[in-house]
């Protein structure tokens, strides 16, 4: 049999950096007291009606744009409807028919092989952007067997990004969800944090032979970890595969990943469609956009959304970010992709550069292979870093000064790791760390040693 072409698509649910939720005032706070920050209208109390957050509209905007995506001068909301305990309306309002923004696209790089030295960038199309709103969490406490509902995180406004099926592995799908993570933090349309759920990630997955048309997806929920993602998809794959090559045939389900077990494990079947029955949202008008052309003459600026002027203040996205990186302190460019990865890296490596006479190239090396390293060994982020830029900036001018060796600049390392407020040059003081400058000088000692070592 010709091999498997595994075809990946993925849903991710980004939530929005803003004050209040989507369509009323409740504050949206992470880790709040449960059922604190619940409005009449979050619990769907009968008479309440909908307002629209325009932070909400804006940073959809700025997304759809950063996402090369066309946006809809004119959007409509749905309601999508089911039956959760964690829904009290009994339906979500989303934007099925027409979104905000559709037709985009999303440019990610890989390394091939783990190297790397060796980066391939290719491109997932996004098919819409949609705002909805959040739904509530079941805490289920299997020690009373019961479930408890904390309606906090309901009504919070969320994007969600559709892509297109473009994807065949889950390092491809990592890198793209990276990326894409990258893109919000910079823009500032979400944190995107996902240990706290501010991005979550649904993967459909099908796998078939070349020629054949796609095969029976399943889809992998709420995923939030972006490397139990690239487990999560590469493990859907191959458990197809096998299933497929024993005879059996794939069932239309949705499934859970089980990082402890490092599996997919089965959900829910969709062999019934489930009937969402989606209908207008009465309570909404429709959404209508403006740009410099569209704009009315008379019209309020502060009553509107002007996608121009949206457009005039998207900051540098990271790939515009990792190209002026490479050209302002001639590093490499797989370098510029782990300096912008690690959160707050970048601005780490340009405060030592900016504070040191060592060249950028040299200093990258040391972030990346001494601090980075340090970092991921004690689970610390840059942030946490017990060695500030600046005292590796003047450690690292020491070196370049030649009053220390590199040798010696290690041993200071360690000792600044223990973050106990000395600086280098007290470090250098206490430890009698000496210079070795050259070659030439370390075998002279070396021979006056074994001299020494000969004539007792």
């Amino acid at each position: 049999l010709a091999p498997w072409v595994p075809v990946v698509g993925l849903e991710v649910h980004a939530q929005i950096s803003s004050n209040s939720k989507l369509f009323s005032g409740s504050q949206v706070q992470f880790a709040a007291p449960p059922n604190s920050l619940v409005s009449f209208f979050d619990a769907s109390l009968p008479g309440t009606l909908p307002v629209l957050n325009r932070r909400c509209v804006e940073a959809a905007v700025m997304t759809g744009l950063a996402l090369n995506c066309s946006i809809n001068k004119k959007s409509l909301f749905d309601r999508k409807h089911y039956f959760y305990a964690d829904l009290p309306a009994g339906y979500q309002i989303t934007q099925q028919r027409v979104p905000i923004a559709v037709n985009g696209s999303l440019s990610y790089s890989l390394c091939i092989d783990n190297k790397m030295s060796q980066l391939v960038t290719k491109t997932v199309r996004i098919k819409q952007i949609q705002l909805e709103q959040d739904s509530g969490k079941s805490l289920h406490d299997d020690t009373r067997s019961q479930t408890l509902v904390d309606l906090n995180r309901a009504g919070v406004g969320l994007m969600e990004v559709v892509m297109e099926p473009d994807l065949c592995c889950g390092e491809e799908a990592a890198a793209a969800v990276r990326e894409l993570q990258l893109i919000l933090q910079t823009l500032g349309s979400s944190q995107a944090v996902m240990a706290e759920g501010q991005l979550r990630v649904d993967a459909n997955v099908s796998v078939h032979h070349p020629g054949e048309t796609y095969g029976v997806r399943t889809e992998v929920k709420n995923i939030n970890s972006i490397r139990f993602l690239a487990r999560a998809v590469d493990y859907e794959i191959q458990r197809q595969i096998e299933e497929l090559e024993n005879g059996g045939t794939i069932l239309n389900e949705t499934r859970a990943f089980d990082s402890k077990l490092g599996c997919t494990v089965p959900m829910r079947d969709k062999e019934g469609k489930q009937d969402y029955r989606f209908m207008p949202e009465p309570n909404l008008p429709p959404l209508i956009l403006y740009d410099a052309k569209s704009l009315p003459a008379n019209m309020n600026h502060q009553q509107v959304v002007n996608i121009d002027r949206i457009r005039e203040r998207l900051p540098d996205l990271p790939s515009v970010k990792r190209a002026k990186l490479v050209e302002q302190y001639g590093i490499l460019p797989e370098h510029s992709f782990t300096l912008l990865n690690e959160d707050g890296l970048a601005e780490f490596f340009e405060n030592v550069v900016n504070q040191t006479q060592m060249k950028p190239k040299k200093v990258v090396g040391w972030i990346l292979k001494d601090l980075l390293s340090y970092l991921k060994q004690h689970s610390l982020t840059v942030k946490e870093s017990p060695v500030s830029s600046l005292l590796l900036a003047d450690l690292l001018n020491l070196l370049e000064k030649k009053e220390i060796s590199s040798t010696a600049a290690k041993q200071v390392l360690v000792e600044l790791w223990k973050g106990e407020g000395k600086t280098p040059l007290e470090i250098v003081k206490e430890k009698k760390l000496e210079l070795i400058e050259d070659q030439k000088q370390l075998e002279e000692i070396c021979q006056a040693v074994i001299d020494g070592q000969e004539n007792e």
